[in-house]
């Protein structure tokens, strides 16, 4: 068996400067905390989503 290769995570570094480009606010200081508030937010969406869906059944 093939062992999967790993995808590479991409740097917090990088997502705090793809972040900049989207926003267009390179000046606004966009710090590893937000980057991670972020993460939790969408996490914690999914986990909303997926309970609404268990009670629709």
């Amino acid at each position: 068996m093939a062992k999967k290769k790993a995808r590479k995570k991409t740097s917090v570094k990088k997502k705090i400067s793809s972040a900049k480009k989207r926003k267009k606010v390179a000046k606004k200081k966009v710090t590893r905390k937000k980057v991670a508030k972020r993460r939790t937010a969408k996490k914690k969406v999914a986990k909303r989503k997926k309970a609404t869906k268990k009670k629709a059944t």
